[in-house]
C-alpha cells in the first residue's frame, strides 16, 4: 500500500524543473510590480499637467479656487525647474569673440548661444550691432537690451568705416556714420595718416588703425604682425598667415609666394618688400625624411624618394640630381632651388 508521501515524492530532474519555473515566476512578478509603479507615477504627472491647463476640470465654474488649484499642483510636481544661481549681467562684448559664459550671462538662452557658434564656425561674421539682430529667435526686447553693449572689433568691421567711400556714405555701415556729410561731419586727422577721428569738440570718437601709404613698403621676411597690418588690406588673419608661411618655407624668396596664401589681397603686394638671402635653407644630405617633409615644396612622397637617392647612390651634389627623381618636375625644382643647399 502506497504510503501519502509516495504521492508528492518527485524525482530530481522534476524538483529542478519546479524550482527554474518558480524562479521565472518571481521574475516577472517583480517587473510587473516595478513597471505598474512607473505608469501610475506618469499617469499621475500627465493628471496634474492638465489641471494646470484646465482649471474648470478642478472646480468647475470657480475660477478663483481653480487658480488656487492650478498653483498648488505645479508646486507639487512643477513641469519645468528654474536654474537657480545664474545671475544675468550687462558688460561690453563682441559677438564675434564672447564665449558660451559671456553669452550666458547676458541672458542669451543655451540654444541661442548654438546658433552664434554655429554661425562664427561656418564663416560668419557680424560686422555691424545691426547684424545681431538677425540671430535665429532673437527677440526685439533682447535686442534693443543688448544693443548698447555690443562692440564690434576692428578687425571685424566694414573697411568702408576705416577708407571712406565715394557715394555719400550711401555702401552698407555709413549711412548713418557720424563721418559723412553733414552736422555730425568728423574731422580727419591727415596729420598722422588716420590715426584718429574727433568730433566738432575736439574729442577722439574712434582710433583707425595707421595704415602704408603709396611707396611706403614693410620687409615681410623680418615684420612682425603689427608692422604688417599697417598694409592696406591686411588684418589680424592674414598676418597671422603671412608669418605661418613665412616660418613653414622658412622665409619668403620672391613675392610670388604670398599669392599661395588663401584670399590674400594682391592690392596688398605692391606694399611689401623682399629682402635677397633671408630665407632658411635645407641641406638635402643631412635632413630625415620627418625634417623634409615638413616643408611646405616637399611632400612625403618627394621626402622619401631624396632620402631613398641618398641611401642608394651617396649625397646629392647639385639640382641636376633631382631631376633623375620622377616625383621632381622642372616646376617643383625650380620652386626650390632657392631653399636647398648640399
Amino acid at each position: 500500500m502506497l504510503k501519502l508521501k509516495d504521492f508528492f515524492y518527485l524525482q530530481r530532474n522534476d524538483r529542478q524543473a519546479i524550482l527554474v519555473l518558480l524562479g521565472i515566476i518571481i521574475i516577472c512578478l517583480t517587473l510587473i510590480i516595478i513597471v505598474g509603479k512607473v505608469n501610475t507615477k506618469e499617469s499621475s504627472l500627465e493628471n496634474d499637467y492638465s489641471a494646470d491647463n484646465n482649471p474648470k476640470s478642478i472646480t468647475g465654474d470657480n475660477h478663483q479656487e481653480s487658480s488656487t488649484a492650478d498653483k498648488s499642483i505645479s508646486e507639487k510636481h512643477p513641469l519645468y525647474y528654474k536654474v537657480e544661481g545664474t545671475i544675468h549681467e550687462l558688460f561690453p562684448f563682441d559677438p564675434n569673440t564672447a564665449d558660451s559664459t559671456q553669452l550666458l550671462k547676458l541672458g542669451l538662452q543655451s540654444w541661442q548661444v548654438r546658433s552664434i557658434y554655429r554661425f562664427r564656425t561656418k564663416g560668419g561674421i557680424f560686422r555691424e550691432k545691426t547684424d545681431f539682430a538677425r540671430l535665429y529667435g532673437l527677440t526685439k526686447k533682447q535686442y534693443e537690451v543688448l544693443a548698447p553693449y555690443i562692440i564690434i572689433g576692428e578687425d571685424y568691421r566694414p573697411a568702408s568705416d576705416y577708407y571712406g567711400n565715394s557715394r555719400g556714405g550711401k555702401e552698407r555701415g555709413y549711412q548713418n556714420s557720424p563721418y559723412k556729410n553733414g552736422a555730425n561731419t568728423s574731422t580727419y586727422s591727415q596729420a598722422n595718416n588716420g590715426a584718429n577721428s574727433t568730433n566738432a569738440n575736439g574729442n577722439n570718437i574712434y582710433s583707425y588703425p595707421q595704415k602704408l601709404r603709396p611707396g611706403q613698403h614693410v620687409i615681410v621676411n623680418s615684420a612682425d604682425t603689427t608692422e604688417l597690418k599697417k598694409i592696406p588690406g591686411i588684418g589680424s588673419y592674414y598676418a597671422k598667415s603671412i608669418t605661418r608661411y613665412r616660418e613653414q618655407l622658412g622665409g619668403f624668396a620672391s613675392i610670388n609666394q604670398l599669392k599661395e596664401i588663401d584670399g590674400l589681397p594682391e592690392e596688398a603686394l605692391s606694399f611689401i618688400k623682399i629682402t635677397p638671402g633671408e630665407v632658411r635653407k635645407l641641406n638635402i644630405n643631412s635632413l630625415s625624411l620627418n625634417q623634409l617633409r615638413r616643408h611646405p615644396y616637399l611632400n612625403f612622397y618627394q621626402a622619401k624618394e631624396i632620402c631613398d637617392y641618398r641611401r642608394l647612390r651617396g649625397p646629392f651634389k647639385s639640382l641636376e640630381e633631382l631631376k633623375l627623381l620622377k616625383n621632381f618636375p622642372p616646376a617643383e625644382i625650380e620652386r626650390l632651388k632657392p631653399y636647398i643647399i648640399f
